[in-house]
């Protein structure tokens, strides 16, 4: 059996949810293929070696998107569709970084011709010493556990 996450019915304002992932050099490498994005900033080892950051970093789409997947999983099973997402990337993310994001729930909109609701998150992504990544807000759609 599945997990099934929380429905728009059970979650509250303030509400908090989150996860962890270090990032290691194959999440870089694999980024580039994803996006066709071989910018020497996140490929090329010798060139970053002169550039301001020392070494590749992390595409700022894929720390986007390891943020987006916490919603995912907290709402797993119970999401219509995830309807905005906007990230502010902070801070370069290098192999070796442990990333944690969290997520609040800022505001509940009733939609009962939908049966649910919208939830309006605001997220943090800071790395393993406490630094700010990015920051980002999102809104998604959700059923109701129980129907009205």
């Amino acid at each position: 059996m599945n997990f099934l996450g929380k429905a728009f019915d059970e979650i509250t304002r303030g509400e908090t949810f989150g996860q962890s992932l270090t990032i290691d050099a194959s999440h870089i490498s694999r980024a580039c293929g994803m996006f066709g994005d071989f910018n020497p900033l996140h490929s090329d080892a010798q060139f970053c070696a002169s550039s301001r950051f020392g070494r590749p970093i992390l595409h700022g789409p894929m720390t986007s998107a390891f943020m987006s997947a916490s919603i995912g999983m907290y709402f797993y099973g119970t999401a219509v569709a995830y309807l905005e997402h906007n990230c502010r990337f902070i801070a370069p993310v290098f192999a070796g970084d442990t990333l944690s994001v969290e997520w609040t729930i800022t505001e509940t909109l009733d939609k009962p011709r939908s049966n649910g609701g919208i939830a309006i998150l605001s997220g943090y992504c800071s790395n393993q010493r406490g630094e700010q990544i990015a920051e980002a807000s999102g809104k998604i759609l959700l059923s109701n556990r129980t129907p009205v």
